[in-house]
């Protein structure tokens, strides 16, 4: 059998237009494509594409950053986006590589200088060795769709995060400065685990944007996150040396984060480098108190972070590059209804919400509810959680559905769900229910219910309440044609807190076993 594919909870996503938008407007995009307009005509640059000093400080103060302590970094930050996405292409032809030369000479350098270079910058003393000039994909950011944005963007937030996933500049240059080779051990980086690492933590926030929208429009604090991909789930109290590795851990997403937030994929506040302290060269995050301790204010000086909409469909196309099932609302829209039924009950309630009433969307209510009904129909062990989601779907519709809800009034399997739909409509006219179906539709409802949540406390009260309401459910219950009644019987067992009733319940459990 095929290995069975991981599977995440769908999202919902802005639409392309929208994220296009949104990926233009992040600090780093933005900056990439002025410095690809400004190159256009053509900018004399250093071997691979680096800009000579007086080029650097001309971005800059393009950019507005000059009075900016980090400007120069952003700067080339921007600048090495531009080139690599395309924006920005490197022509080291010998014509190109004279034209350069002529035009560095004519220019404020002359390829000498007497300083150390800006961040970002070729050191002084390079020659003008190429032209850099405008590429093919900015014409595709004016002329193209907002699909060509995207996979833009998709290609530059990709190199962005392989930087922040790579070792510490200055670990790398005391390497080299020793004049060995350079050691991955000797810098403590796993490239490997540091790139899974990274997407795990991604993956966390996604996780929770899926389970919880309302929940991840806040902030997630960096301590929890940290924990939540270090502290083992089964540990009541982490140990000395766990606290150790989530600090650790804290420091690194720090860095990383402040590094991906221009790229628009977070969020992020930074943790308050009033915190951070040095223990044997490397950083440390002074351990925060219990949370019910601090105030908001006092968590939020450790960091805080969450995904935006952008970063939503990024992370989500990783996933899916990876193998990884990340279905996103809308996706079954154009899927027939046994589809949807089977799909609803694994979405968390806004997002299964939102795709039935997509799916309702292409279709008139009439033509839904035959269409619904029809799927739900069976004696199968999913039978009866399909049609609890098929109740719950066609309450989204309106009466024009009734003609197809009369249609099956006298239906084993969907009689007792139409008659409540009718009642809840207020259409008159509905014929009472049989006992037998008042029971079977009791059973096939905590059928249901057992199968998608278990033995749940809202599943207790709801067993307490029947049998509260009918001091004889139990003489009938047995009798009840469903394939589910001796389940049902015995779960009502262990869920009703009366011992007689309890007992009862077992004992009808047994005679529908016999019975069947």
């Amino acid at each position: 059998m095929p290995e069975e594919r991981p599977t995440m909870p769908p999202v919902r996503l802005r639409t392309d237009a929208e994220l296009a938008r949104d990926a233009l407007a992040a600090p780093l995009l933005a900056r990439a494509v002025r410095l690809a307009r400004w190159a256009e005509p053509g900018k004399p640059v250093a071997s691979g594409g680096v800009l000579p000093e007086s080029e650097l400080r001309a971005a800059i103060e393009l950019l507005g950053l000059s009075g900016d302590e980090d400007g120069p970094e952003h700067t080339a930050q921007a600048w090495q986006l531009a080139v690599d996405t395309g924006l920005v292409e490197i022509d080291e032809s010998e014509e190109a590589s004279a034209a350069a030369a002529a035009a560095g000479s004519d220019g404020d350098g002359d390829g000498k200088g007497d300083g150390d270079g800006a961040d970002g910058a070729a050191p002084l003393g390079d020659e003008f060795s190429a032209l850099a000039i405008s590429g093919e994909e900015l014409r595709l950011i004016t002329e193209g769709g907002p699909r060509d944005i995207l996979d833009i963007w998709l290609d530059g937030f990709e190199t962005v995060l392989a930087d922040a996933a790579a070792p510490d500049l200055g670990d790398i240059a005391a390497q080299i400065s020793e004049g060995g080779e350079l050691d991955l051990d000797a810098i403590d980086w796993n490239p490997e685990e540091e790139a899974e690492f990274l997407d795990g933590v991604l993956g966390n926030l996604y996780l929770l944007t899926a389970l919880d929208e309302e929940a991840a429009a806040a902030s997630v604090p960096l301590p929890a996150l940290a924990a939540s991909m270090i502290v083992p789930e089964d540990m009541d109290e982490p140990t000395d040396d766990i606290l150790e590795e989530v600090s650790e851990a804290m420091v690194r997403l720090d860095d990383q984060f402040r590094l991906l937030a221009p790229t628009g994929l977070i969020d992020y506040q930074p943790v308050d480098e009033a915190l951070i302290q040095e223990v044997d060269g490397e950083g440390r995050i002074q351990e925060p108190e219990p949370a019910e301790e601090l105030e908001d204010e006092d968590v939020s000086r450790y960091g805080m972070v969450r995904l935006t909409p952008l970063g939503i469909y990024a992370v989500r196309a990783r996933m899916i590059e990876a193998g990884i099932d990340a279905p996103a609302v809308g996706d079954l829209a154009d899927k027939g209804a046994d589809i949807l039924l089977d799909a609803l009950p694994g979405h968390p309630e806004p997002a299964a919400q939102a795709e039935a009433e997509q799916w309702l969307a292409r279709h008139t209510p009439e033509e839904a509810a035959r269409e619904l009904l029809a799927a739900a129909r069976g004696d199968d062990e999913g039978a009866p959680l399909r049609r609890l989601t098929c109740q719950q779907t066609l309450s989204l519709v309106g009466t024009e559905a009734e003609p197809a809800l009369r249609e099956v009034l006298d239906d084993r399997h969907l009689g007792g769900l139409a008659r409540v739909w009718l009642a809840e409509h207020g259409v008159a006219g509905v014929p009472e229910p049989s006992e037998a179906m008042v029971f079977w539709l009791t059973v096939d409802t905590l059928a249901a219910q057992l199968a998608t949540e278990g033995d749940s406390a809202e599943l207790r009260d709801l067993v307490r309440g029947l049998v509260d309401q009918s001091g004889s459910f139990f003489d009938s219950a047995w009798r009840v044609d469903h394939p589910a009644t001796a389940e049902v019987l015995e779960a009502m067992g262990r869920l009703h807190p009366d011992k007689q009733a309890a007992k009862e319940a077992r004992k009808a459990a047994f005679k529908a076993r016999s019975r069947a």
